[in-house]
């Protein structure tokens, strides 16, 4: 499974995959990737509701991630989370890579809306979730709350 924009490359995280690709030089693999790999290895079904890297096109290097907090809940709710390298920031990957998995999302019947939060000094998050037509939702302990609903 592997979605595609015109400069990205949006793959569920995987060890093979891992193993196959070389980062950014300022990319790290985080500890929410490992426990999402072991979280996999639990339950396959879990395999897309977690860790996606974003890899550029142009010279296939892990650039980011991005994904969800589990799969859908009883509200048929999904919650997006994404971090891009410093050096491929404010050129409008993230918006790129967010929009193509909230598309992704929203073709299961089961994923009715899409939330989001993020620091409310954070301009450059709140400027993607902006640009991806998502509504704020609430304002919590310095924390946007945002949606799309399908």
């Amino acid at each position: 499974m592997v979605l595609q924009t015109q400069r990205l490359k949006i793959i569920p995280c995987s060890e093979a995959l891992l193993s196959s690709i070389s980062t950014a030089e300022e990319y790290e693999f985080g500890p929410h990737i490992y426990m999402y790999l072991k979280g996999i290895k639990e339950d396959s079904t879990l395999i897309g509701w977690g860790v996606w890297l974003v890899i550029n096109r142009e010279d296939n290097t892990i650039i980011g991630d991005i994904g969800f907090k589990g799969k859908p809940n009883k509200e048929n709710t999904v919650e997006v989370g994404y971090r891009m390298v410093p050096s491929a920031q404010n050129k409008g990957y993230a918006t790129e890579a967010v929009r193509e998995i909230i598309k992704w999302a929203f073709s299961f019947k089961n994923v009715e809306k899409v939330v989001a939060e993020c620091k409310d000094d954070n301009v450059g998050s709140i400027r993607v979730l902006e640009k991806l037509h998502m509504k704020r939702s609430g304002h919590e302990n310095n924390m946007l709350k945002w949606q799309l609903v399908k």
